[in-house]
């Protein structure tokens, strides 16, 4: 991984706690996908990579909008595309590809959580 600070130029988005913690999820995302098997290459791993990509990249460009309510328009995309991992990892877990005991998982689910809830209060914040 590369330190984004030694790069240069900061954006606003890299100082909001919801792009750090949506970079968090989307590292355990790929630890998590490496516990699934060759015939998911196509299906969950491919979905779950691009949505956790998604709220990283709705929030990166949301934050360079110049309303409240174009910001707010991404971040709501950035919420679905959470959901939507958080969906493929219940199926992998269904599967049971994964183990939700597994310590990578606590940790997904806790960042998630948290992401999942900062959103929307930044969301809330926005439509004041």
């Amino acid at each position: 991984m590369t330190d984004v600070k030694k790069m240069g130029q900061q954006y606003k988005f890299e100082k909001l706690e919801v792009w750090q913690l949506a970079g968090e999820l989307f590292d355990l995302v790929y630890e998590i996908d490496k516990s699934l098997p060759k015939s998911e290459q196509f299906n969950l791993s491919n979905q779950i990579r691009r949505a956790s990509t998604s709220i990283s990249l709705n929030i990166a460009e949301g934050s360079t909008t110049a309303s409240n309510a174009e910001f707010t328009r991404f971040l709501k995309i950035a919420i679905r595309s959470y959901v939507e991992v958080y969906g493929c990892y219940l199926l992998m877990v269904r599967r049971q590809y994964i183990s939700r005991e597994n310590s990578i998982c606590i940790k997904f689910e806790e960042i998630g959580a948290k992401l999942f809830a900062k959103l929307q209060a930044l969301v809330k914040s926005l439509n004041r």
